[in-house]
């Protein structure tokens, strides 16, 4: 299966990797958390230098705000620049959001409205980041609870049109699509039939939790079925992508996060050899 499929690099698993290097895990590839490694030196980034010879490496970043108004962070992208030249990654992403105003960082991955203004913004933005990164960019749908009154278009049609305007990539994260369209009242597979199959080169796996208002987006749980159901119907509607799964709390022991990861291949394999031919 040519996807590949990976985890998020995570500090309880530092020793795993450096007693056994990542691909006698079973692994094809890590994701780091971008934020986590810009300083120069430290022992996160010794760790990272180490683990990294063995396979490749995504960065996936968190605040960007590619939606936000505010002029981009020059100083951020050069210290995003820096450890791109270090690492060499295979794919850099960031999310589809605003998250900051007045000078201010709102440590959140908030919801854009979907019109043409907004969408000719975000497009110019990008175009600046990917030729500060000298790299494609991929983008990533968030999970969200509530809309905006101005949405002039759905969220997977804006996704889309950002994708190819910008001419950027598409991290497609499927607990994402499940748990918005939970809240938004969406057909999940309807969002996924809608992304352009050549621009979504990296999908997403997590867990959520369900509360008396509907699912939160918390990465602290395992992947639910409905979810799973979701990747299969990807899995059959985009081929094999590469696909990872993101957990950032109550992490488990090395093992336990393999054995999802196993159920993630099971999945692809059994959902491949239902999809149709187009």
């Amino acid at each position: 299966m040519g996807s590949g499929f990976g985890i998020g690099l995570r500090t309880e698993h530092y020793g795993d990797f450096r007693a056994r290097p990542p691909r006698e895990w079973g692994l094809d590839w890590l994701e780091i958390i971008s934020e986590n490694y810009l300083v120069p030196g430290g022992r996160p980034l010794a760790h990272l230098d180490a683990i990294r010879r063995d396979i490749p490496i995504a960065m996936h970043g968190v605040s960007l705000a590619i939606g936000s108004t505010e002029a981009l962070d020059r100083s951020y992208l050069r210290e995003l620049r820096a450890l791109i030249d270090r690492v060499q990654p295979c794919r850099i992403s960031d999310h589809l959001c605003w998250g900051r105003v007045d000078h201010r960082y709102l440590h959140d991955l908030l919801p854009l409205p979907y019109t043409e203004a907004m969408l000719r913004h975000v497009v110019e933005r990008i175009s600046q980041v990917q030729d500060a990164l000298g790299q494609r960019l991929l983008l990533e749908n968030v999970s969200s609870y509530v809309g905006w009154q101005a949405d002039e278009m759905d969220e997977a049609r804006f996704l889309a049109e950002v994708a190819q305007r910008a001419d950027c990539e598409i991290l497609l994260d499927v607990n994402n699509v499940w748990v918005s369209a939970q809240h938004h009242g969406f057909d999940p597979q309807a969002f996924i039939d809608a992304m352009p199959p050549t621009r979504v080169t990296q999908l997403h796996l997590a867990g959520h939790q369900m509360t008396e208002d509907g699912p939160i987006d918390t990465h602290d749980h395992p992947v639910s079925d409905p979810v799973w159901a979701l990747y299969a119907h990807t899995v059959r509607r985009l081929g094999a992508v590469p696909v990872m799964i993101e957990r950032d709390d109550a992490i488990p022991p090395l093992p336990e996060l393999l054995a999802e990861l196993d159920t993630a291949r099971r999945v692809a394999r059994a959902a491949l050899s239902e999809a149709v031919p187009a």
